[in-house]
């Protein structure tokens, strides 16, 4: 049987404290494989991020202080969310991992990122409660395993 070689790996990462476990995995993945790692991730309405209640740039657990994000443009934010993405690459120990901060539809910019890198496999977190439920009603993820023709690795961020 032939074995497909994975060369590049697209770990989306979103705004929640989870974020850490799927960088792992997805790191931990790339590194059996011996690919290349490029973090995602996308903004998608710049207001959610400014709320003084809970910031979604919360960063690696222990790693960042949680502080509300007070932007008041778009450069502004994508500064802060490329320094979020450097915090992952210095947590993961690998200077040569690829960071990309889009802004877009979730589901659409991820399958656009992962076409352009050219990414033989996608990982992305799933928060869901009911897993299979969201899938068939609608998430991120589910638009994305419905849309791609590119292997998907899920990482169940849900406490146990």
């Amino acid at each position: 049987m032939k074995t497909t070689k994975f060369a590049k790996v697209l770990i989306a990462l979103d705004y929640d404290p989870t974020a850490q476990k799927v960088a792992d995995a997805g790191f931990s993945l790339a590194s059996a494989m011996k690919a290349e790692v490029t973090l995602l991730h996308i903004i998608s309405d710049p207001v959610y991020y400014a709320t003084t209640s809970y910031s979604p740039i919360m960063g690696l657990m222990g790693e960042m202080e949680t502080l509300p994000v007070q932007l008041e443009n778009m450069e502004g934010l994508k500064t802060v969310t490329q320094h979020f993405l450097d915090k992952f690459k210095h947590h993961l120990g690998d200077e040569t991992i690829q960071t990309v901060v889009e802004e877009g539809d979730f589901a659409t910019t991820i399958l656009k990122t992962a076409k352009s890198i050219h990414a033989d496999v996608i990982v992305m977190g799933s928060h869901s409660k009911k897993w299979l439920e969201n899938i068939v009603m609608g998430s991120v993820t589910g638009d994305v395993l419905q849309q791609t023709s590119i292997p998907l690795f899920i990482v169940p961020t849900k406490k146990r």
